[in-house]
């Protein structure tokens, strides 16, 4: 089996020396290890630092695209390459690169399609109590949308098999974490995580400038890949909540009517009746919306197949 273990980078050149000297060289179950830096724009040494550790293989940015495409970009080169396990880590050193045989483990045999990397956010000192939470939180709320239970959805610490990139696609332009976890959950494939430690802080991150920011962001992919793929579950949750809503003015205005049989209590019967058609409306958006999610579910396997060709089986 062939592995390929790609570095996302913003000028890293402080850090990355130490990233790739801990990747491990030999691995159980593994035949080739090769590493992939992709350069998302960097201005600094990062790209003279990954050659001086013996580097071939890059991709490179002339600016910076962000996370979500350094990402897709380096499984594109991975994937053409023969790789067979593709594993994303940061080039910041957060995580302990020596994990990586243990991350492969489970696909090499054969038991998942992705492995992610379990933080224990609770345990890591430099993180808020707050951010703790948050991230709780976050892992929590992306794990009920794919269906899942993950302890840390935030992780980018991942390993994947050739099988799982091919049916993975990424539509957003933030961070990819939160997305391929809905996306995998409804493709039904097989996540499971691992414990692992993480190394002392280098940097504020530069994917986000706030808590605020990063939890806006990620909220909003999860939402977003969660209407593309489950769009009748969330509009029939707002459909019942506009009805059971619009069923409020209709009981007051039969309790006014019973007690004041002469009063004007037409206002509760209209803002009734208009919640219910409220109600009605998101019905019909989720059924469109369901056809939407049909069509696009026949897109993708076309696209799976011409991945396949692209890739060879």
């Amino acid at each position: 089996m062939k592995l390929f273990v790609q570095v996302p980078c913003l000028n890293e050149e402080a850090t990355l020396g130490d990233v790739l000297d801990s990747i491990p060289t030999q691995i159980d179950g593994i035949d080739e290890i090769h590493v992939l830096v992709i350069d998302d724009g960097s201005t600094d040494r990062t790209v003279e630092v990954a050659r001086a550790h013996g580097v071939t293989h890059f991709v490179r940015h002339t600016r910076n695209m962000g996370l979500a495409r350094s990402f897709r970009d380096g499984v594109d080169y991975a994937l053409l390459n023969g790789a067979d396990i593709v594993v994303n880590t940061d080039g910041d050193n957060q995580y302990p690169q020596a994990q990586i045989a243990e991350l492969v483990q489970p696909i090499v045999a054969g038991t998942a399609d992705i492995v992610i990397g379990d933080r224990q956010t609770k345990t890591i000192e430099h993180f808020s109590r707050f951010k703790r939470l948050m991230q709780s939180t976050g892992s929590w709320v992306a794990s009920r949308a794919a269906g899942l239970d993950l302890p840390d959805a935030a992780s980018g610490f991942r390993a994947y098999s050739k099988y799982s990139l091919i049916r993975l696609n990424i539509v957003t332009r933030f961070s990819y974490c939160m997305e391929t976890i809905v996306q995998a959950g409804y493709k039904r494939l097989a996540l499971t995580s691992i414990p692992i430690t993480t190394n002392p802080k280098t940097r504020e991150s530069r994917l986000f400038s706030n808590i605020w920011q990063h939890m806006f962001m990620s909220g909003s992919a999860i939402v977003r890949v969660y209407l593309m793929y489950r769009p009748m579950a969330l509009f029939a949750w707002i459909s019942a909540v506009l009805a059971a809503c619009g069923l409020v003015p209709f009981v007051r205005y039969l309790v006014l009517l019973r007690v004041d049989p002469g009063g004007d209590h037409l206002q509760s019967l209209l803002l009734g009746v208009l919640l219910i058609i409220t109600a009605l409306l998101a019905v019909v958006i989720g059924v469109v919306a369901d056809l939407t999610r049909l069509n696009r579910t026949l897109a993708e396997e076309q696209l799976d197949l011409q991945k396949l060709q692209r890739y060879g089986d």
